[in-house]
């Protein structure tokens, strides 16, 4: 318990230490930089003392907070939420080493943002560690704050908007889910006389509950969810942020926030209320499936970078669902072990196009081409995270994306076989992407005016060449140093998947135990 609360508080303190360096702007980068660093060894020695297929939850601790309506503040670990938290903090020193000289409005500090990304952070580790609904329901809701401020304070032009649309959407689902709560904690009491937040207590509770009830509690948790993964059509607040907010955010939102949702699925929707899941899982499959197509087929239509991203995204939360409410074990771990290594391929491919565009100036890709002949190692890199993204064997992505397919169409054939159409859009979206940047000759308006001429570009992203021509420069050290993890990160997971999946199995394999499903049998040959 004392790890997973060093694991919470320490992001918690940066964020206090950072905001006090009061403009000293090296001294907030520096002491940033080491308190995510020291999260990330914190992160490694959690992973280093779970015992995969011990106890469901470790690092485990409860002390009472509103005795009196049994909330507690009650943390621990399953593989799930282990993973998720190593996730974030293995992203947050790349985030803040993007960031280092990222140009931010007028008026605004690199303390105070960093300050809220170390804030986030620790919100984030928080949820996905709690254990007691109502305080899992309060920091549902506080992660928004920092957010909000986030894209609200560090963003584009319409900055303002998308923040606002983000906390509303959020805000409101998060209310919806606080009444399924508190219907929860009522039956609790109705039928024990005691009541309670406890998730283990609250299991064994609603389990039992009959039908009706466990619907009208799994609607609430579903819409909060479903906002916040984005499912459709509850996901129109994620194109909008993601035009707005700052790179570096939009790879915690992306990679990381998301990730609430459908880690809610898994932890609360399907052990609480697990007849009204079987009952209502053609309702999420078929949302799940549009998402894939719509996402992939808005993806392809983008003509702006950042909003193509957050609909790549949209598309692969919709195979996420798909696991998840196949009810196969396998299908399950291809959806957990999804959760993180979409995090990876999509938080590199945020971090690779937010680099374009510090070097562009814009986020049309009309304003682009021809850029690898320039910029040789970026374009390598936009390929690798590409590749990742439509799930090419030998990339993390892929053992996820296969689990999927391969334990959703024992149990949904048809679902399962529409969803592969995504497959081949994912290949259209990332190469029209890769050849409308990177290939060609060198043209489009960003590359142009970089190149020499009225109006070159002489922002830091470019280096003067030959005197009075200007062309963007390849990536530098401080780049290379952000991006490299990842690119390991994708080769070793897509070559020796294990160490993930090995912690993942057990949980998932309780899940399906709670929701009293088995794996389907399949007939096999022989004599």
């Amino acid at each position: 318990m004392n790890l997973l609360l060093a694991l919470i508080l320490l992001p918690l303190l940066g964020a206090v230490v950072v905001a006090l360096t009061r403009g000293n702007e090296p001294a907030a980068k520096w002491t940033a930089l080491g308190f995510a660093l020291l999260e990330l060894v914190l992160a490694a020695a959690a992973w280093g003392v779970y015992e995969p297929g011990a106890a469901r939850l470790q690092l485990a601790g409860s002390v009472d907070w509103i005795p009196r309506y049994g909330v507690s503040l009650s943390f621990g670990l399953d593989g799930i939420a282990l993973v998720m938290v190593a996730v974030i903090a293995l992203l947050m020193p790349l985030v803040l080493g993007f960031s280092w000289n990222e140009r931010l409005p007028d008026g605004r500090g690199r303390g105070g943002f960093f300050a809220l990304l170390l804030l986030q952070q620790a919100l984030t580790v928080a949820v996905f560690a709690a254990t007691d609904l109502f305080l899992f329901y309060v920091l549902f809701e506080l992660m928004l704050i920092p957010m909000y401020f986030l894209i609200g304070g560090y963003g584009g032009q319409r900055r303002r908007y998308a923040a606002v649309k983000f906390f509303l959407y959020s805000f409101l689902g998060g209310l919806i889910m606080l009444a399924s709560a508190i219907g929860a904690y009522t039956y609790a009491a109705s039928t024990t006389g005691v009541g309670t937040f406890d998730w283990a207590t609250l299991r064994g509770v609603l389990s039992e509950a009959p039908l009706e009830v466990q619907v009208w509690v799994f609607f609430g948790f579903f819409v909060a969810f479903a906002v916040k993964a984005p499912l459709v059509p509850l996901h129109t607040w994620l194109p909008d942020a993601a035009q707005q907010a700052p790179v570096g955010v939009l790879v915690l939102v992306v990679g990381v926030l998301d990730k609430v949702g459908t880690f809610g699925f898994l932890r609360y929707s399907l052990p609480l209320t697990p007849d009204a899941s079987r009952m209502l899982a053609p309702l999420v499959l078929t949302l799940g499936v549009v998402g894939v197509l719509y996402g992939s087929l808005q993806a392809l239509g983008q003509t702006d970078l950042k909003r193509l991203l957050a609909y790549v995204s949209i598309a692969h939360f919709g195979f996420i669902a798909l696991g998840i409410f196949a009810f196969t074990s396998q299908a399950q771990v291809g959806a957990a072990s999804y959760m993180v290594n979409h995090s990876i391929a999509t938080g590199m491919l945020v971090l690779v196009v937010g680099m374009i565009i510090a070097r562009g100036g814009s986020t049309s890709i009309a304003d682009y081409g021809g850029m690898a002949r320039i910029t040789p190692l970026l374009g390598g890199m936009l390929l690798v995270a590409g590749l990742s993204t439509l799930s090419l064997p030998g990339t993390n992505s892929f053992v996820s994306e296969f689990l999927v397919l391969l334990g959703s169409f024992t149990t949904r054939p048809v679902y399962t076989v529409l969803a592969t159409v995504g497959l081949v859009l994912a290949a259209a979206y990332v190469l029209r992407l890769y050849q409308r940047v990177m290939q060609g000759p060198p043209s489009g308006t960003a590359v142009l005016d970089t190149l020499g001429g009225p109006g070159a570009a002489t922002d830091p992203e470019s280096a003067v060449d030959g005197g009075n021509r200007t062309t963007p420069r390849d990536l530098d050290g401080r780049e290379i140093g952000v991006l490299a993890p990842l690119v390991v990160l994708v080769l070793f997971l897509g070559l020796y998947p294990a160490p993930m999946l090995d912690v993942i199995t057990p949980s998932v394999e309780a899940t399906m135990s709670e929701v009293g499903v088995t794996d389907p049998v399949t007939s096999q040959g022989g004599n």
